[in-house]
């Protein structure tokens, strides 16, 4: 079979810009990772409330939708990796906000810095994608595919896993010190990808970007493709925003040692899922209503069960990481989706406005969920919200069957 994984090994081969940006991305996603870490290791040791750790997820979605306007705009003005620069830049210079919250114990400027990644990563995501459509072949795009949804695990992956072994041992300074490191480095491999890309790529886009796309002009595909993500937004965002509020009711006494282990096992199962798929059959999975939805299945009966382990770390750590294995199918789907059915002047703003709706749909599932943790309990909340979102999406899927 032509796994995912091997589809990005030969796209890796091929392409020394390709090496050169997945190098960035992975030392980038190392600091990340690390900021993720202090920022919810400090929220948990200074006990904050259910409600507010969910709100904490919805500080790191909403401002991707303005993200993803201002990235869709600068690909039509500069070229994509020089997009991705300014971003790296911007997000170097944020870390003096944890920095400052962490002198003065301030939970807002730590909320703060959630908001602010999830600025630049909406204006990462329509950079990306014009890069990979202007850089790889049509036959590579399942590479792309691979790509993305390791730049998506990594964010939190390398980071997290390192932040596990590190918190409470290190200073949060140093941690933060480290993520400055790590963008540097990762700003100067981004340089080299730069002075590496096809001729006519560095200082504007090779083809021009269309300013917007109109729904009545798309077909069928095109709007399922747009819509896939959205609707994993939908069914996964209140059970990853309750994941750390879930650690606080599992394993009350020592919350934190429960919580940062399981968001490295949902980043790992995040990682690990795309890349076990058949890159020559992406686009007929994309059709398969059957598929899409035991996938959401799976993962909604992987994070039904957590709260039945009562706080067993080694069954938690498993469930989760099932869970988002099952998840991250459907997201390389809907990633390989726009790619595959817009072309190359229509892709950015396709992406943009599907990360735009993606974004929408986990802020309004997100912010329900955190009205009802307040009054419910995190692990109420996720049943009634879980079920309700699963039963729209299933209409949703049918009503644009391929």
């Amino acid at each position: 079979m032509n796994f995912l994984l091997f589809a990005l090994l030969r796209a890796l081969r091929c392409h020394a810009w390709l090496r050169l940006l997945a190098a960035a991305f992975i030392w980038s996603s190392l600091g990340n990772g690390l900021t993720q870490v202090v920022v919810f290791g400090q929220l948990l040791q200074w006990q904050a409330s259910p409600a507010l750790l969910t709100l904490a997820w919805l500080f790191a979605t909403v401002p991707g939708f303005i993200g993803s306007l201002l990235g869709e705009t600068l690909c039509r003005r500069v070229a994509p990796l020089s997009v991705l620069m300014v971003a790296e830049a911007a997000g170097m210079l944020a870390l003096l906000i944890p920095w400052f919250g962490l002198q003065h114990q301030s939970i807002p400027a730590l909320l703060m810095m959630q908001s602010v990644e999830a600025l630049l990563g909406g204006i990462t995501w329509p950079a990306l994608a014009l890069i990979f459509k202007q850089g790889l072949r049509n036959d590579e795009l399942p590479a792309a595919t691979a790509m993305e949804s390791l730049i998506f695990a990594s964010q939190v992956l390398l980071g997290t896993g390192i932040g596990v072994l590190l918190f409470d041992r290190v200073s949060p300074f140093a941690l933060l010190g480290i993520d400055v490191l790590s963008f540097l480095l990762s700003l100067g491999l981004l340089w080299l990808a730069c002075r590496r890309f096809p001729e006519g790529a560095v200082s504007a886009p090779v083809t021009p970007v269309v300013r917007g796309l109109a729904w009545a002009t798309l077909s069928k595909v095109q709007k399922r493709s747009l819509l896939l993500l959205p609707a994993l937004a939908a069914v996964g965002s209140p059970a990853m925003a309750l994941l750390p509020a879930l650690a606080q009711q599992l394993n009350p006494d020592d919350a934190t040692g429960l919580a940062l282990p399981l968001l490295f096992s949902r980043s790992l199962g995040q990682l690990f899922g795309p890349l076990l798929l058949n890159g020559d059959r992406l686009a007929g999975y994309a059709k398969r209503n059957r598929l899409l939805l035991g996938c959401l299945l799976v993962f909604l009966g992987a994070y039904g069960v957590l709260p039945l382990t009562g706080g067993t770390t080694v069954a938690a750590l498993l469930l989760i990481f099932i869970a988002h294995l099952a998840s991250n199918v459907v997201f390389a789907l809907g990633t390989f989706s726009v790619l595959h059915h817009f072309s190359a002047t229509e892709v950015a703003s396709a992406s943009a406005r599907t990360g735009r709706w993606q974004t929408l749909s986990a802020a309004l599932a997100t912010g329900v969920t955190v009205l009802l943790a307040a009054r419910f309990g995190a692990i109420q909340t996720l049943y009634m919200v879980c079920a309700t979102a699963f039963a729209l999406v299933t209409l949703l899927l049918a009503r644009y069957r391929a």
